[in-house]
């Protein structure tokens, strides 16, 4: 028998503590393949998504003194020349981690292609499925028998764009452990029910179920397994005892008090917001301390405008205003907590949505779609902070200096994270598929090793 593999008390208790159900989530199969061995832990990433595509004039591109600037003012940064939006006073001053990147130009202007295209760095055109960032570079990232998931999407919004948030072509095993309800519309999470909400379910046994019921279930459940097996071996079934074994191993592990939020300092917990967002953030760091590669989480919303967000068409303004007084703290908090914790250098926190928005402002007030001319943001990491990438025109309408595509975008991340992007995984219908697209290039100026 492998190292790896389960005993038959473990997989009794597993059902005892009502896993069955849980294997459906798709992620317990990313910890038992016996053959993968472990792996040197090259980095992490926490990708923060912005639902809905933010306004970059409104962020980081700011364009004081033009008729497209709009309501907001300029703040001074850290970094002496570079200026973002005044609502972002905490980002600001950690701008010598930062890069915005505000020459981001894609043709995709609906948020079906928009998110699939910029989580999978592909368009979502013929047999392929492609998997999502998280599934892609978790792969790399983990290792196969770690006491945590290795991708974790807290509150994602998949309403858009189901397929941009599965692992596609890399099978279940590379799906992500889901945490939160990222598609409820109403009011916002409160106080009184989002330490519930980033919770794991299922994590402790059934009561009234002693160890010898237990045993006497699993003893069951193996020999059910194994007759099964013997007639239909296969990925399916193979995946079906994998999820057993990784439950178990999580649910033994004091890796699980990562999600107990309330164990941290009621201070920082504060400073992070006592918001959904805020507190998916803190759990970001929790788990990242932990070792999990790949952690997202989403700003789908403040207030009444939950899975809406930055998809501002109307009253850009106060919209923007609100969510960026949720972002702002959260992500600056998110830095500070990872610089003091010894973990922003080796931690590469990406922050963008499918596409930018209008530097003209509609009749209505708002911004609509606009993938011409955009922004991301990358932090930590050990990139060069403390710099721009690309500039666009003073109206904002086009990309003036060194564009970059989503492709671009994919093989900087693959630099920053050692992976060479280039590596191959065979697609669903047997053609192999690399990280980043052969013609992509790198944003050599702020890697560190370049």
């Amino acid at each position: 028998m492998s190292q790896n593999s389960i005993s038959r008390r473990d997989w009794l208790r597993l059902s005892a503590c009502g896993a069955l159900g849980a294997s459906m989530s798709g992620w317990f199969p990313a910890f038992a393949d016996d053959i993968a061995g472990t792996k040197r832990r090259k980095g992490s990433v926490i990708l923060l998504w912005m639902t809905g595509g933010p306004p970059q004039t409104d962020t980081f591109d700011v364009k004081p003194g033009h008729e497209n600037g709009g309501q907001f003012k300029p703040i001074e940064t850290s970094v002496p020349g570079i200026q973002i939006c005044e609502h972002l006073p905490n980002v600001a001053k950690l701008m010598e981690h930062c890069v915005p990147i505000r020459s981001m130009s894609t043709k995709e202007g609906d948020h079906t292609r928009g998110t699939y295209l910029l989580r999978t760095g592909n368009l979502p055109t013929g047999p392929i499925h492609y998997p999502t960032m998280g599934s892609l570079f978790s792969k790399e990232l983990g290792q196969a028998t770690a006491d945590l998931p290795n991708y974790v999407a807290i509150a994602p919004y998949t309403q858009f764009s189901p397929a941009a948030y599965g692992p596609g072509f890399l099978g279940p095993r590379y799906a992500p452990l889901v945490v939160g309800d990222g598609n409820r519309i109403g009011p916002g999470q409160t106080a009184m029910n989002y330490d519930q909400s980033l919770s794991v379910k299922n994590l402790e046994a059934s009561s009234g179920v002693n160890s010898y019921r237990a045993d006497a279930r699993l003893a069951l459940l193996t020999d059910l397994e194994t007759d099964f097996a013997s007639q239909r071996p296969g990925l399916i079934t193979d995946s079906h005892r994998e999820a057993y074994s990784a439950a178990v191993r999580m649910m033994r592990s004091e890796a699980v008090q990562a999600f107990r939020l309330d164990r941290e300092p009621d201070k920082l917990r504060d400073a992070y917001g006592r918001n959904q967002f805020g507190q998916a953030c803190l759990l970001a760091r929790r788990l990242i301390e932990r070792g999990v590669p790949f952690v997202e989480v989403s700003l789908n919303g403040v207030n009444n405008n939950q899975a809406l967000a930055w998809d501002t068409h109307t009253q850009n303004f106060p919209a923007v205003k609100s969510l960026l007084g949720t972002l702002d703290p959260a992500w600056g908090t998110l830095m500070s907590d990872l610089k003091d914790r010894g973990l922003l250098d080796s931690t590469l926190i990406v922050w963008m949505g499918e596409f930018g928005r209008t530097p003209k402002i509609n009749a209505q007030l708002g911004r609509d779609h606009f993938p011409a001319a955009w922004t991301t943001v990358l932090c930590g990491g050990g990139i060069k902070g403390g710099q721009v990438v690309g500039k666009t025109s003073p109206d904002g309408m086009k990309v003036e200096e060194r564009p970059v595509s989503v492709q671009d975008l994919f093989c900087t991340i693959c630099h920053v994270l050692d992976l060479d992007p280039m590596k191959q995984n065979m697609s669903n219908v047997g053609r192999p598929i690399r990280l980043a697209d052969p013609t992509s290039k790198p944003i050599t100026e702020i890697l560190k090793n370049a």
